[in-house]
């Protein structure tokens, strides 16, 4: 291990990693110092990279066993751990997010690598839990500690509530094939760096105790700290990226702002484990089976 350069991109998250070439092997040191730079970052963006579906699958198989695409959305064809985040198959993620919230052991890591860019716009941001959690004033952050929310994927964050023609039904009724409902901290305790974040995003929809109504207040006030604007990486695409970015502590925002021009990444994420609160208790699933999408590792194991 030689030569890797880390550069923070802002303050609170994000790095541009130099000095190695994803598209090779990498050796135990440098993925060590890429984890490292992960934990302490956790979005790293790598420029010029010259991979295809199976160098990204090798890049990410470095951090753990893969997922496979997705639990009821399609794969790129051939290519089982790939999911193609295409404008085309409306799959513009124009909400706050972390990825497969809706399972027992949602990803430990995603990666996204551009395919087709619009010339204009389509950047992903990415928000920092942790440093969100770290803002809160302290009786936020006492309540948040005890809280419970069940996450579902039965709201659609990547079609809207207002399906205006048969092709985004379909889309959702895919989406939804498989009923999702999870059980997991409000904080999560991130389990290599013990870090606190908030744990929510949008398939958080109930708080537990509380009402719907309640439930959404208290939700949006946690998420209102997620996304202040000194807690996000906007990241610009350019061809030939890939971006790593720690989904245990982070949330993440497609922009729909490019009038509809293709835009394409594929994504690979590395399976995770289940979360684990302020007080060492695990999630817990409702409904669904999520066993051919990723294995369950329990955080104790």
């Amino acid at each position: 291990m030689t030569g890797i350069e880390i550069r923070k991109v802002t303050a609170r998250i994000g790095a541009q990693v130099s000095g190695v070439d994803i598209g090779e092997p990498l050796d135990e040191g440098t993925v060590t110092a890429l984890r490292a730079a992960l934990d302490e970052h956790k979005a790293l963006v790598f420029d010029d990279v010259d991979l295809d579906d199976e160098g990204q699958q090798a890049f990410a198989r470095h951090f753990g066993d893969l997922t496979t695409a997705h639990p009821t959305v399609p794969a790129v064809a051939g290519a089982p751990n790939v999911l193609p985040v295409d404008s085309e198959r409306g799959r513009a993620a124009n909400h706050w997010h972390t990825d497969v919230t809706f399972v027992l052991n949602p990803p430990q890591a995603s990666t996204l690598r551009s395919i087709t860019l619009p010339p204009y716009g389509g950047e992903t941001l990415i928000a920092s839990s942790a440093a969100a959690y770290r803002s809160l004033p302290e009786p936020l952050r006492l309540l948040a500690d005890t809280l419970w929310a069940e996450h579902t994927n039965d709201y659609d964050y990547a079609v809207p509530e207002e399906e205006v023609d048969e092709v985004q039904a379909a889309q959702r009724a895919q989406f939804t094939s498989i009923t999702y409902r999870t059980v997991h901290p409000v904080v999560r305790v991130h389990p290599l760096t013990g870090e606190r974040g908030l744990f929510i995003g949008g398939f958080a929809q109930r708080v537990v105790g509380l009402s719907a109504t309640e439930s959404r207040k208290v939700l949006d006030l946690l998420q209102a700290y997620v996304v202040r604007p000194e807690n996000v990486l906007r990241h610009r695409w350019s061809p030939n990226q890939l971006v790593l970015f720690d989904n245990r502590i982070t949330q993440h925002y497609a922009v729909d702002n490019y009038d509809g021009l293709p835009r394409r990444l594929n994504r690979v994420t590395v399976a995770g484990d289940v979360p684990v609160s302020t007080e060492g208790k695990e999630s817990h699933s409702i409904t669904g089976d999520a066993s051919h999408y990723t294995p369950v590792v329990s955080a104790a194991a």
